[in-house]
């Protein structure tokens, strides 16, 4: 398995985690709103993740086969973010709309920490 697989493994993987903490948080605590906001935003912030690893990792292909390589997929993860701030204005009972846009930052602080806890190890 490559570097690269590890890694994006190892942060979808920390992705799962905090969607089962925002599980939980919507479920056992008084916020729930705040905690389904979290979970929303996470959940397009997890497909977001997803989408780049996967147009990542086929761009890399392209360019090793000297092909011309297709785009990273910024305007459907833009589309994707749109959805889930429409949904949380629709929806303004069920989600905090603050908490939605913290959710969908989350897949870059994995990133971020992912890349800070383990630029030196494997």
């Amino acid at each position: 398995m490559s570097q690269y697989n590890k890694m994006a493994a190892r942060q979808r993987k920390w992705m799962f985690y905090l969607l089962a903490i925002f599980v939980l948080g919507a479920g056992f605590t008084p916020y729930l709103r705040i905690s389904l906001g979290l979970l929303l935003g996470s959940i397009i912030s997890f497909y977001n993740l997803w989408l780049l690893q996967t147009k990542i990792s086929d761009f890399s292909e392209a360019v090793s086969k000297k092909e011309k390589p297709r785009g990273i997929g910024t305007v459907s993860r833009f589309a994707a973010a749109a959805l889930a701030v429409i949904i949380a204005l629709r929806f303004d009972e069920y989600f905090h709309m603050i908490a939605v846009l913290l959710g969908l930052m989350t897949s870059y602080i994995v990133i971020m920490i992912d890349f800070v806890v383990f630029k030196n190890k494997d």
